[in-house]
């Protein structure tokens, strides 16, 4: 595969509406997903930076893996295509520059991990960096990342709007130092901040102001993923971190499977009542998905792990449920597709947050419940659902790949329900349908899930 197979202009999505498959029988199913998203693009990130060439082994390759590639190049920094053992594409060979590059424009087409983890980067070119977004993303909030980066020494242009499309006049060094920041609106601000952090003049000594703070288990995962590449982050108290100036060393990194995107697998099985099991399941993980065997359990089901390979099975019905999931949000779409089917009401709480993803998240998902005569109720920080006969309609992705898989999850026991843009799940799994199919396909040729329909 070359290396012009990795530019986004070579993604070709289907747009066209998408008739999501019934489950016939209870899906019993084996299946393998490719790489996370967020771990994918955390280690482009830190290779860039790094003190020498780095390897990608199992990348994920996706629109959003496919922007943060194209983004560093623009910078000057070479990400080679090689050959690879997994089953979901080439290695990455990463080649660091330094200083970046300037006098060049970053489209971040949807991506909030490109848009916040690179335009701390845009400090260390020489030369403007103009960084844009694809019209759908340009309300994802960005004020919070302006103003610290402007706190740690930092040239923006944004015109005033504080948000994007701007410029960073970069100078190709960061000073760095004690900042405050208030990242509510989205964990990636703090993610984005120290994985630049060792390359700023004197690193940085970063708190946390608001409130709350969403998604604690993605900012693990970026202090993890420094750790591992000789930088230790010291955390004195909740929600504040302190990164010293030094190397980051480049290294092989082996992507884990994203947990995240298993989930509507797993769902999957108690939704039909049957089971399914997720191959490559780590014994340890800072993604948040990893927290899915404790929820699902929660809602009725029966799990397992052995040898690498996590089994969920339906434990005969789902349960109403209150639970927080500010932890994980990015599993709410998947978990108010359960609640929908669940024997009573469910409240998600802690997921306010989620209105500032790729679509208000909250109102999307309440909006295609009720036109398909589902009961949903937003609340100002979640959602209630109480679950009701549903039928068939409409589904819209909303630009949003979590929202086209949720309406397939949905579609597996509500007939006629029609996905408007499944071709969005190539943001973060272009292969979701066909992994969604064979799933299907593979339940069909079960004798077990043959006697049980």
């Amino acid at each position: 595969m070359t290396a012009d197979a990795y530019s986004p202009s070579s993604t070709t999505r289907d747009r066209s509406p998408w008739a999501a498959p019934v489950a016939e029988s209870p899906v019993r199913a084996t299946v393998t997903v490719p790489a996370s998203k967020s771990l994918t693009n955390r280690e482009l990130i830190l290779a860039a930076l790094a003190d020498g060439s780095s390897r990608l082994l199992n990348p994920l390759h996706s629109d959003d893996s496919r922007r943060m590639i194209e983004a560093l190049r623009t910078l000057g920094v070479g990400v080679e295509a090689v050959e690879g053992s997994g089953p979901f594409g080439d290695d990455l060979v990463v080649t660091p520059a330094w200083p970046l590059t300037g006098g060049t424009t970053v489209d971040c087409g949807q991506a909030g991990t490109v848009m916040r983890f690179v335009a701390p980067l845009g400090g260390f070119a020489k030369g403007d960096v103009a960084l844009t977004a694809h019209e759908s993303a340009l309300h994802r909030p960005m004020g919070a990342m302006i103003t610290a980066l402007r706190d740690v020494g930092v040239d923006i242009d944004d015109g005033g709007t504080w948000s994007l499309p701007f410029s960073v006049r970069g100078h190709g060094h960061v000073r760095g130092g004690e900042i405050t920041i208030d990242a509510s609106a989205s964990s990636q601000f703090v993610s984005g901040l120290l994985l630049s952090a060792p390359r700023f003049d004197v690193g940085l000594h970063l708190v946390h102001t608001g409130a709350r703070l969403p998604s604690m288990p993605h900012i693990d995962m970026t202090i993890e993923s420094l750790a591992h590449r000789g930088v230790h982050v010291e955390s004195p108290a909740v929600g504040e971190w302190v990164v010293p100036a030094g190397p980051i060393r480049g290294k092989d990194v082996a992507i884990e499977p994203d947990l995240s995107n298993a989930a509507p697998f797993l769902a999957a099985a108690m939704i039909t009542g049957g089971s399914v099991s997720v191959t490559g399941w780590p014994a340890h993980s800072t993604q948040p998905g990893h927290l899915l065997t404790d929820i699902l359990a929660v809602f009725g089901a029966r799990t397992s792990r052995r040898g690498g390979v996590l089994t969920v099975t339906s434990g005969g019905s789902i349960h109403g449920v209150d639970i927080d999931l500010s932890a994980a949000g990015e599993l709410a779409p998947t978990i108010f597709a359960l609640a929908a089917f669940a024997e009573a009401p469910t409240t998600l709480h802690g997921i306010g947050h989620i209105r500032g993803h790729e679509t208000d998240r909250i109102a999307a998902l309440v909006g295609n419940l009720r036109a398909i005569g589902g009961d949903a109720e937003e609340l100002p920080d979640g959602i209630r659902i109480v679950p009701r006969p549903l039928h068939g309609g409409e589904w819209k992705a909303h630009h949003d790949h979590r929202l086209a898989t949720t309406g397939a999850l949905i579609g597996l026991a509500v007939p006629g329900i029609e996905i408007d843009d499944i071709g969005t799940t190539a943001k973060t799994m272009p292969e979701f349908p066909r992994i969604w199919h064979g799933m299907l396909t593979d339940s069909a040729s079960d004798p077990e899930a043959q006697r049980a329909s």
